[in-house]
């Protein structure tokens, strides 16, 4: 559980760095020619590691935006430092897919499954369970 100024600095970071995604503030072809959204930003207790999860529109190229992204982390961080003044240290940033929504997709993949929902139909004593 991350505390309030965790979640405070993080938020402050992804809108940072969202805006500098958004507007080509990279010199890297792979980053800038791809849309990226940053769904969230994770800090570190002491703040001097901010976990960036990033998601390519649509999913594509997912592997080659994470490497892109991780060579320019450095000018990323001075990037967002000359955007975000409020912070004592920019933290360093490490990018990470964000697999939220395959998560949600194979979980409801799972619970179609034949076998499973004849499982979730039986209530707990083993009777059959009524939806509603």
């Amino acid at each position: 559980m991350q505390s309030q100024r965790q979640l405070r600095v993080g938020e402050l970071v992804r809108h940072a760095l969202s805006a500098i995604l958004a507007r080509g503030g990279t010199y890297d072809p792979d980053i800038d020619r791809q849309p990226i959204t940053v769904p969230e930003v994770r800090m570190s207790p002491d703040l001097k590691i901010a976990t960036v999860l990033v998601m390519p529109l649509g999913g594509e190229n997912r592997d080659r935006i994470i490497k892109a992204l991780a060579r320019n982390a450095k000018p990323l961080r001075a990037a967002l430092a000359r955007e975000i003044r409020q912070l004592k240290y920019m933290p360093d940033l490490r990018f990470r897919l964000d697999t939220r929504f395959d998560d949600d997709d194979w979980m409801r993949s799972v619970l179609k499954d034949p076998i499973i929902a004849k499982d979730i139909a039986k209530g707990d004593d083993g009777t059959e369970g009524t939806d509603g």
